[in-house]
């Protein structure tokens, strides 16, 4: 007898080694992605197109436990997954009369009939028994509860003591009345037949059921089971969290296998805004989205993301993510232009500069409303976007130097197809960028001038901190946008003037076809856009009108403490930096070295991509300014060119690698720096 005993627990070990519980449906979850205080914010349907939540013993109210198991198995602390008792009365009930009239299937057994669903034969009842002893072989009472309670049916998709608990009754399992148990233990025994939301008597009736049936067992006392049957079925359908569509998918599809991601949004600010963009949407033509982002300067979190006003919105193309879709700024870079611009000593915020009709080349930019205003200081040119000072600033600082300022602070500037090297028209809008990358720029204005990535993922590392502007240029950029004066319409009250000012810029792409609007404080940054995701125009919606009237209206929902202002324009400019500058104007005001030569491109660490299919070099441009000509070219070493007049010379590479490139000019002065040739 003892060597039989053995040979069939050896069996029944190598069984359970060979054959183990399939679990895959049990792993087969639902991702829920919550905001920074763990409310969930968007919960996706499983593989199987289930709303399927994890679920334990400790998420549900002990009195739906006590009903459970009054009603489904009484003796479930105490059987091996199997009961004999149970399944000798079903026996004799069945036999007495003549058909299936009680079942004898434990909870476990449930469990091992969902985890491995099997036609109900008495073929699969034998491996369900097998299955379910193998289960309290393997996992404790509590275990076996927990995957009851994830993978029981609730009707159509919805599976899971959690899921069905917010979706039929809109409440957590664990605040569930009586009344409530009572129909969420009723439910899986026929799903289908007794979906509330379409059979609600029925679904009543199998409720007041199971309160008979655990009054007589004793769980609930007369009056109890009487109040519970006095309240109503719901008869509809609830619907699980759907709030930031966009950035929910991107934080799920960066986590597979994690039933729960949580993010760095504020849940109560998203909800805000999601209203918010409802309503502005009903205002704008059919086809036109808005997108909004709200980042947190101090760790650079993002506390609200909305991607479109309505993510299942075919006509406003809602399926777009606009946060991240590449656009054109309009107007919205200019202020790190002038950033630069105080960095290279060309200007000061007090600079005299002249708004007046110019030609670059062949292009003469003109302002929004067609008219120039003459002379004005940078800071004046700045608050009211007055394009020719702007470009006349960008010619200075070069656009191959500003276009590589922006890509190591971190952002992509897309250039138009056909377009290998930024030229002025960068200044306008003459390229794109996302609201996401835009943001980040605007962020490192109240950071001292550093760029760094926006984090909507509070696991994602620190990532490095890049010098965009010197911390007293990005000082005096905010300050100067400090005192641009708000759009038509919105008058800031005396309790919201207290909060501090709001750093504004606006910004109008070509064609009316993107609205821009940024605020900076000490503490926060938000970006608005607002147009038609497919780019066709939007005639009478720009920046000022549209965009930043919702920016100040977001501001409204923030904390009062929005963070110390930058405070007023700095005027200790040196004498150099107070004269005119106008178009015609050469080389560069310094503070103390008036024609200081500098290499504008390359610049050092740039990686430029200048080898065709083939391995041979493509032209490169290489530019200088300031110094006294004539200027010599120099490549690791080895002088290239000679250029009496011009302050370019034109480069082809020999092959990749890392080269140094120098200018030298006239007097010997020389400025350097190293690339990486691909």
């Amino acid at each position: 007898m003892a060597g039989t005993l053995a040979a069939l627990l050896g069996t029944a070990l190598a069984l359970d080694r060979l054959f183990p519980p399939p679990l895959a449906r049990l792993a087969d979850l639902s991702v829920t992605v919550t905001d920074r205080k763990g409310v969930p914010l968007r919960v996706f349907t499983n593989e199987a197109g289930a709303w399927r939540l994890p679920a334990t013993v400790d998420d549900v109210s002990p009195l739906f436990l006590q009903l459970l198991l009054a009603y489904e198995d009484r003796r479930f602390e105490n059987h091996a997954g199997v009961d004999p008792l149970a399944v000798m009365r079903a026996a004799t009930q069945n036999l007495g009369a003549g058909r299936v009239v009680s079942g004898a299937s434990t909870l476990t057994m449930q469990v091992a009939r969902l985890l491995e669903p099997r036609p109900r034969t008495f073929g699969a009842k034998l491996i369900e028994a097998a299955r379910a002893a193998q289960l309290e072989w393997r996992y404790d009472k509590r275990e076996i509860l927990g995957m009851y309670l994830t993978l029981a049916p609730y009707g159509g998709n919805i599976e899971g003591i959690r899921a069905a608990s917010q979706m039929l009754l809109g409440k957590s399992p664990i605040e569930l009345t009586a009344a409530e148990a009572a129909l969420l233990v009723a439910l899986p025994q026929a799903p289908s037949h007794l979906r509330p939301d379409r059979y609600p008597q029925r679904a009543q009736a199998a409720r007041d059921k199971v309160l008979d049936r655990v009054g007589e067992a004793g769980t609930l006392s007369a009056k109890a089971i009487a109040e519970a049957k006095t309240e109503p079925v719901p008869s509809a359908r609830l619907s699980l969290p759907a709030a930031t569509p966009h950035l929910a998918d991107r934080l799920r599809r960066a986590h597979p296998g994690r039933p729960t991601v949580v993010s760095t949004i504020d849940g109560g600010l998203q909800s805000a805004i999601e209203a918010m963009a409802r309503r502005v949407a009903g205002t704008l033509s059919d086809h036109a989205g808005l997108a909004a982002l709200v980042v947190d300067n101090r760790d650079r979190s993002v506390l609200a993301y909305l991607g479109s006003p309505d993510a299942l919105d075919e006509n406003r193309l809602g399926p777009i993510d606009m946060v991240r879709a590449v656009r054109s700024p309009g107007s919205a870079l200019k202020p790190f232009i002038y950033g630069l611009g105080f960095d290279d000593g060309i200007i000061h915020p007090l600079t005299q500069i002249a708004d007046v009709s110019t030609r670059f080349g062949d292009w003469a930019p003109r302002n929004f409303d067609r008219s120039f205003t003459g002379d004005l200081t940078v800071a004046e040119a700045l608050q009211r976007s007055l394009n020719v000072p702007a470009v006349l600033v960008l010619d200075r600082v070069g656009p191959l130097r500003f276009a590589e300022a922006v890509r190591r602070a971190g952002a992509r500037l897309v250039l138009p197809a056909g377009t290998t090297v930024p030229g002025l028209p960068v200044a306008l809008g003459g390229a794109s960028i996302s609201l996401w990358d835009m943001t980040m720029l605007y962020s490192a204005l109240a950071r001292d001038g550093l760029a760094a990535p926006l984090r909507a993922d509070p696991e994602m590392q620190e990532g490095p901190e890049r010098r965009l502007l010197s911390a007293a240029a990005a000082q005096q950029v905010r300050a100067i946008l400090e005192g641009s004066a708000p759009p038509p319409g919105v008058v800031q009250a005396q309790e919201l003037r207290a909060r501090g000012p709001v750093g504004l810029k606006t910004g109008t792409s070509y064609g009316f076809r993107d609205a821009w609007a940024f605020g900076v404080t000490g503490r926060y940054t938000v970006g608005i856009w607002v147009g038609r995701p497919d780019g066709t125009p939007s005639p009478g919606h720009y920046g000022r009108n549209t965009a930043a009237p919702l920016l100040f209206e977001l501001f409204d929902q923030l904390p009062a403490d929005r963070g110390r202002p930058a405070g007023p324009v700095t005027a200790d400019a040196p004498p150099d930096l107070l004269r005119r500058l106008r178009p015609g104007d050469t080389g560069l005001v310094g503070h103390y070295q008036p024609d200081r030569l500098r290499l504008t491109f390359p610049v050092s660490d740039m990686v430029l991509e200048a080898l065709g299919p083939d391995g041979a070099g493509e032209p490169l441009t290489l530019t200088a300014s300031g110094g006294r000509r004539p200027l010599s070219w120099m490549i690791d070493g080895r002088r290239i060119a000679y250029s009496p007049i011009a302050r370019e010379v034109v480069w082809r590479p020999n092959g990749p690698g890392t080269v140094r490139v120098t200018v030298l000019d006239a007097d010997g002065r020389s400025d350097s720096a190293t690339v990486e040739i691909r």
